[in-house]
């Protein structure tokens, strides 16, 4: 009964809208976080390239404060975290600081979950947050 109360409250956070908590640093209007590669549904081999894309905003390192930019963060089998809070660093929560647009990372063989969400100077999401789609690949 508990695991089914637990992902009950899961699905219910994972469905919050983007906008309901945020940093305080604005992202420009239409700005798009995405993945060039890997592809959503593919299959593939360690180690994984990832490419960030990103429209309507540019890229600068972690300190560089800087209207209109950011920098990546890559979300591993997680969810978002909080968009009002620093985000995470560890093996889930990814940061490119340095300005980086692409990666190689080595998974275990298996599925996978990918996200992209850009982190202001300090590492907390914009307002609105400019997070992509989740994606699903399968490491052989």
């Amino acid at each position: 009964m508990r695991n089914i109360v637990a992902a009950l409250i899961f699905g219910a956070v994972a469905a919050l809208p983007l906008t309901a908590v945020a940093g305080e640093t604005p992202s420009p209007a239409g700005a798009e976080v995405y993945f060039v590669m890997p592809q959503d549904g593919k299959t593939v081999a360690n180690p994984v390239r990832v490419v960030f894309g990103l429209r309507g905003m540019g890229v600068a390192p972690a300190g560089v404060e800087r209207e209109a930019t950011g920098h990546h963060h890559l979300i591993v089998d997680a969810v978002l975290p909080p968009l009002d809070e620093p985000i995470p660093s560890d093996e889930n929560y990814r940061h490119f600081g340095g300005g980086q647009t692409e990666t190689f990372v080595t998974l275990p063989a298996g599925p996978h979950s990918l996200q992209l969400l850009m982190g202001d100077q300090n590492h907390i999401p914009h307002d609105p947050p400019v997070a992509s789609e989740r994606i699903t690949i399968t490491v052989r």
